[in-house]
């Protein structure tokens, strides 16, 4: 019984310790703030939205041991697509780089499709007078330095590389709602 009650102890101890530092990995941005609306600057400028179309600055600390590269993607879960919709993705970003400026990718960074059909940032477009969507901003740490993808990757190709190369992620998640 000792024993066991010490290999419980241990596996909750391994347990609090793994969580811990998966917790360490962390998204800010100077210009999103968790659980806010985004700013008329990240609005898409097209279909409807007049916004600046500007993807927002992100920086991230603490990534898991072995991350060779980095990606970033933004979804939004609740258009009403069926299946969510891709505003940004951004692959082979150095392991050596731990931010982005607004409106701005790494060097040697490849930006790909979104859901509008071409690659680079495509910011909120909600349907006008729809209630709040969420935009989750993803960092993926993850064990490989380049993905063999390009402009024309779709965000499902996309993700499955991401999934399939994660060592970690780490996300802020903003909303924005379109009142016109």
């Amino acid at each position: 019984m000792k024993h066991i009650a010490t290999l419980l102890a241990t596996m909750a101890t391994t347990f609090c310790a793994a969580s811990a530092l998966a917790a360490d990995f962390q998204l800010g941005s100077t210009e999103l703030k968790a659980n806010q609306p985004m700013s008329k600057q990240q609005e898409f400028a097209g279909f409807g939205c007049d916004g600046g179309n500007q993807s927002p600055q992100l920086h991230w600390q603490n990534a898991p041991a072995g991350t060779k590269s980095f990606a970033i993607t933004v979804y939004d879960p609740d258009a009403p697509t069926g299946s969510g919709w891709w505003h940004w993705g951004v692959v082979n970003i150095p392991a050596s780089v731990s931010a982005v400026a607004a409106g701005s990718v790494p060097a040697g960074a490849v930006q790909t499709r979104t859901d509008y059909g071409t690659a680079g940032y495509g910011g909120a477009c909600p349907p006008a007078g729809d209630k709040a969507h969420r935009y989750i901003h993803t960092v993926w740490a993850l064990n490989v330095e380049q993905l063999p993808l390009d402009a024309n990757a779709s965000g499902a190709l996309v993700g499955y590389m991401l999934n399939a190369h994660q060592l970690g992620k780490a996300q802020l998640i903003t909303t924005y709602q379109r009142t016109k």
